[in-house]
């Protein structure tokens, strides 16, 4: 919702700013009619492998991106690990522990924790890959029914059901092409769901705020225009 400003001007919210037109059933639909899918990817550590499996590791993906004709999106990121929470739990088992030996274990294990924090920032990595969908792809339209439909001015959040299905049914496919290629490399991948979607941006855009006020249950927000 719009806030205004000294001297009536109107400031935007910072929605106004954001490629997002909406989020909904496990799709992100993006305000120039395009949808993107958003997979969690697991690793491999690639050093610890030998000359053989790695090998093997670069075939697979060299043979995983030939065989797709979509573009992707590969997603790093990188967030500071907060265990002091984990750290007050182990403090709470350390008091309860009635075993004298598994005391002096949890005391050793949490002083051992306590120095390498001392040392320098754990990071957690998460790894994404983002799956797009644009209708003007759409090989069995004419370009120019498909610009028309693309551009019309109608508000995105009321894109009728049976042109989202259709989309969306076309956007599973490339889903399932390219987690059937990541698991030829060894790796595991889930599609995020609605609540992820929304949990990961939100965590994207607002890293101070979310690291003390998580996100309430989509189902129980109120969008305000």
């Amino acid at each position: 919702m719009a806030n205004q400003q000294a001297g009536g001007k109107t400031a935007k919210s910072t929605q106004h700013y954001l490629d997002i037109a909406e989020i909904r059933d496990d799709t992100v639909i993006l305000k120039d009619s395009t949808m993107r899918a958003v997979l969690l990817v697991s690793s491999i550590n690639f050093s610890l492998k030998s000359e053989d499996e790695q090998n093997a590791v670069i075939s697979s993906y060299v043979s995983f991106l030939n065989n797709i004709d979509f573009p992707l999106q590969i997603v790093i990121q990188s967030r500071e690990l907060d265990i002091e929470k984990y750290l007050h739990s182990l403090r709470q088992k350390e008091k309860e522990q009635t075993n004298e030996l598994l005391k002096i274990q949890i005391s050793d294990y949490i002083q051992y924790i306590s120095e390498l924090i001392s040392m320098g920032k754990i990071m957690s990595k998460r790894f994404y890959v983002v799956v797009p969908y644009n209708p003007l792809s759409d090989k069995q339209k004419g370009f120019f029914s498909s610009m028309k439909e693309a551009f019309k001015p109608v508000n995105l959040v009321k894109m009728k059901r049976e042109t989202f299905l259709r989309r969306r049914h076309e956007l599973t496919r490339r889903v399932e092409n390219t987690m059937g290629g990541l698991a030829s490399i060894g790796l595991k991948s889930v599609e995020l769901d609605t609540q992820s979607l929304v949990e990961l941006y939100y965590n994207t855009y607002n890293p101070v705020v979310s690291s003390h006020e998580k996100l309430v249950d989509v189902k129980k927000l109120r969008v305000t225009e």
